[in-house]
């Protein structure tokens, strides 16, 4: 049976929040709730019954086998489970349904507060093309390129001579580099066309392909939003996501090391408008890319809490997932934006083989520990004994590490990696430690095809 949503929240904290979710970010939740005073309920499939992010939880159901899509991507199951807890909110954390607007509405239906935007402010955003028409119409700088979905190649190759080459395709439900390609000259676009459709259908169900002017040397910098249900919204400083690997970033750092005053401030106010051109509510970011001159254009909205959000609480002090969760209840955000107080930078520490081309490395972390000391932070869902599956993201851990300056950051983040110690299983430690003494990195000047050129030199590890 399906209920008007009404918010009951308002100055009136939740009392039990179901984390829809698994791994390290299940675990940051929980940590915020019991902060907070807010009971916690975890879902889980067979393969993470022995999680921690199950161990810490006030209450734990059992979602389904391993597959995704028969436990973490299960509406139905998760629904059922918030019921039979009585859970007042879900919180989606990121990847699987966090993004997902039907989600989103079925909780408003059923009267539990999906702990981020609604439904029609993830369509507004999650649909690529929709979103550029948006941020055109805000103002807010977007890239040259086509006016929605291109409908025929004929008018593809029309609007690529038009904003000249190079180009690059892109699938309009895309994400991480699926449905994409860059095009240098015409002769190339009929192949490209029918490989970004195909793969786009693929892997989102969706084919629709948009246009856009490829920005040569490019940086990835997104700013961290956040909106409450009054419509104020406030920047949280920006995060540099340069560092890629197949469209998978790798390393985040914060304040941007090419950004000055200036542009830190016209981006900051663009991302503010952006997120009040759809009445936004919740943490979100603002993503951006810049070229070498320092002209930065749209690219996408994220409604929800980033991987790297770490980061920004590291510069600006503040517990993000907590005020994820107090403007769900309906408070208000106090204060003005943020600018960066110190330097973090954050490594994702994968179960990988970086001397393998990344080739996932599940199984049994024999031995485990973790760098600690002053500025070093561990966000992870791993032990030893524990048993990495090999059916979801392969991520073990982040290590944040905060500075007074960038050369204190690498020189903290250099110390820590040396300290992390993770045997039994491949991990992108010895990636990072690399890339922490490489001088390029080190200067702060390079552009997202940087991996491509860096070598990695095989070591005892």
């Amino acid at each position: 049976m399906k209920h008007r949503f009404q918010n009951p929240y308002a100055n009136n904290m939740f009392k039990k929040i179901l984390i829809a979710n698994r791994g390290e970010i299940a675990v940051r939740v929980q940590r915020t709730c019991r902060e907070m005073g807010i009971k916690t309920i975890a879902v889980y499939s067979t393969a993470d019954k022995d999680s921690l992010h199950v161990r810490f939880a006030d209450e734990a159901v059992c979602i389904g086998p391993p597959p995704s899509k028969d436990s973490y991507l299960s509406i139905p199951k998760i629904m059922a489970a918030a019921e039979i807890t009585n859970a007042d909110a879900i919180h989606p954390g990121y990847g699987f349904l966090s993004e997902n607007a039907n989600f989103a509405e079925v909780c408003k239906d059923y009267n539990i507060k999906f702990i981020g935007p609604d439904a029609k402010m993830i369509n507004s955003m999650g649909d690529k093309a929709t979103a550029k028409a948006t941020m055109k119409k805000a103002r807010v700088p977007v890239i040259p390129g086509s006016e929605g979905l291109i409908d025929t190649r004929e008018s593809g190759k029309t609007i690529a001579n038009k904003i000249g080459y190079p180009v690059i395709l892109k699938a309009t439900a895309g994400g991480g580099g699926k449905g994409m390609r860059v095009l240098w000259q015409e002769s190339e676009f009929d192949d490209a066309w029918d490989s970004a459709k195909a793969e786009s259908k693929n892997a989102f169900g969706n084919d629709g392909i948009y246009l856009e002017k490829f920005i040569e040397e490019p940086r990835h910098v997104e700013i961290q939003i956040v909106g409450d249900q009054y419509g104020k919204v406030i920047h949280l400083s920006e995060r540099d996501c340069t560092i890629q690997r197949r469209h998978q970033k790798l390393v985040e750092e914060a304040p941007s090391p090419i950004l000055d005053n200036r542009t830190r401030k016209q981006m900051g106010n663009a991302a503010i408008k952006a997120a009040k051109a759809i009445n936004y509510e919740g943490l979100g970011t603002v993503e951006f890319l810049v070229d070498k001159h320092k002209k930065f254009y749209f690219m996408e909205m994220n409604t929800r809490v980033q991987v790297e959000h770490t980061v920004t609480e590291e510069v600006i002090d503040r517990d993000l997932i907590k005020e994820q969760i107090k403007i769900a209840a309906g408070e208000r955000i106090s204060g003005k934006s943020y600018e960066p107080q110190f330097h973090a930078i954050e490594c994702r520490i994968n179960a990988e083989d970086p001397y393998r081309n990344f080739i996932p490395s599940p199984g049994k972390i024999t031995a485990y520990h973790t760098p600690k000391g002053f500025g070093v932070r561990v966000d992870t869902h791993a032990f030893a004994n524990y048993v990495v599956p090999p059916y979801y993201d392969s991520m073990i851990a982040k290590v944040i590490a905060r500075g007074n300056d960038r050369e204190e950051a690498i020189a903290r983040m250099s110390r820590a990696l040396d300290e992390f110690i993770i045997e039994g299983i491949k991990t992108t430690i010895p990636f990072h430690k690399q890339l922490m003494r490489n001088d390029q990195f080190r200067s702060g000047v390079y552009n997202t095809g940087f991996i491509d050129t860096f070598e990695l030199v095989e070591e005892e590890e």
